[in-house]
């Protein structure tokens, strides 16, 4: 029997497709693919990183932060044991100790570092204001004064200073002018002019000129603390000299202001009274600390601070003795330009 093929029409070709049904393997197939759009789109929805910030409520947030701090310590102190076990099943294979990122190590390096070796540096020295003390032609001889009427800290503390600084002498402004001072002190001899200015009561500012030729440095004064304010202080320094440390002033600029504190001492201190000045250059502020050192044994030394303590911040360096109208000026503070960069410093 012959078969023969009857042509179909397109019209019945589509009725057939519209009338088979999909089979259940594609169905779960196309369902698949939408619920995997689906959640391509819910974590494109969601953030990327959870903050705390977004917790509207102060309480639970308070909770939720407090247990992230816990956790973050609890592996802190396991990676550091872990160091530590590391170090010693090593020995002297173990790696060097990671060094922490400081303002300090980051310094941004300045053009005017002083090397002690440069031949330039070493005649400055020679030819400076200050050579004559350094060469011992000459002894200190400190001139304390306030501004015109003084409150009593003022008072206390520019006594306390004369207690420091040997052969320092306080006297009362009475409403003269500086420039009207500035010969008087060196008719008299006297080397140096401390002028301690207070705003509301408190001292907020220092003018320290040499005589009698100059240079003459503004210093904004801070944190002041008497030794009344102190706690576990020592007994009242003695008339013995101090020694004097200098830290830190490794720029030109900082090289002459540290010359300059140098010279408010008498170079050849009495190590029998134990008493140290230190000023402390961190961070363009010079810290002021005096402590007399206590020998324990032959291998441990205590120091007891006796105070006073306070803060120093640069705010220009005048050639000359004090003028506020005609002096020239070496370097001034200009902050919007000179501490915009945390790296960078001046002293």
């Amino acid at each position: 029997m012959d078969v023969t093929e009857v042509p179909v029409s397109k019209d019945a070709e589509r009725t057939k497709k519209r009338n088979k049904r999909p089979d259940k393997k594609s169905e779960d197939k196309a369902e698949d693919g939408v619920v995997e759009v689906k959640e391509e789109k819910m974590e494109a929805a969601l953030p990327p990183t959870f903050s705390l910030s977004e917790v509207k409520n102060k309480q639970r947030r308070h909770v939720m932060f407090v247990k992230m701090k816990q956790e973050k310590r609890k592996l802190k102190m396991q990676m550091k044991k872990k160091r530590k076990k590391e170090q010693k099943a090593l020995g002297d294979k173990a790696p060097p100790k990671q060094v922490p990122k400081t303002i300090e190590n980051q310094r941004v390096y300045d053009e005017t570092t002083v090397d002690p070796e440069d031949e330039e540096v070493a005649f400055d020295e020679a030819t400076d204001e200050f050579s004559a003390y350094f060469n011992g032609l000459t002894n200190p001889k400190v001139l304390i004064t306030t501004s015109d009427r003084p409150r009593g800290r003022t008072v206390k503390f520019c006594r306390q200073l004369a207690t420091v600084i040997p052969d320092a002498h306080v006297y009362y402004r009475r409403g003269l002018a500086l420039k009207k001072i500035i010969p008087q002190c060196v008719a008299r001899n006297f080397t140096y002019l401390l002028v301690i200015n207070e705003d509301r009561r408190v001292p907020n500012g220092l003018v320290l000129c040499h005589l009698p030729e100059g240079p003459t440095a503004h210093f904004k004064v801070s944190s002041v603390r008497l030794r009344k304010e102190m706690k576990r202080r020592g007994k009242e320094p003695t008339e013995h000299f101090p020694e004097v440390i200098l830290n830190n002033f490794s720029t030109r600029l900082g090289h002459s202001i540290g010359r300059m504190f140098a010279a408010l001492f008498p170079q050849k201190p009495h190590f029998v009274g134990r008493q140290v000045a230190t000023f402390h250059n961190q961070r363009d502020f010079v810290f002021f600390r005096f402590h007399r050192y206590i020998f324990k044994n032959e291998k441990k030394v205590g120091i007891q601070e006796l105070g006073p303590r306070f803060t120093l911040k640069l705010r220009s360096l005048q050639t000359g003795t004090f003028d506020s109208k005609f002096g020239e000026y070496e370097w001034v503070l200009k902050r919007h330009e000179m501490d915009a960069c945390r790296r960078k410093f001046q002293l």
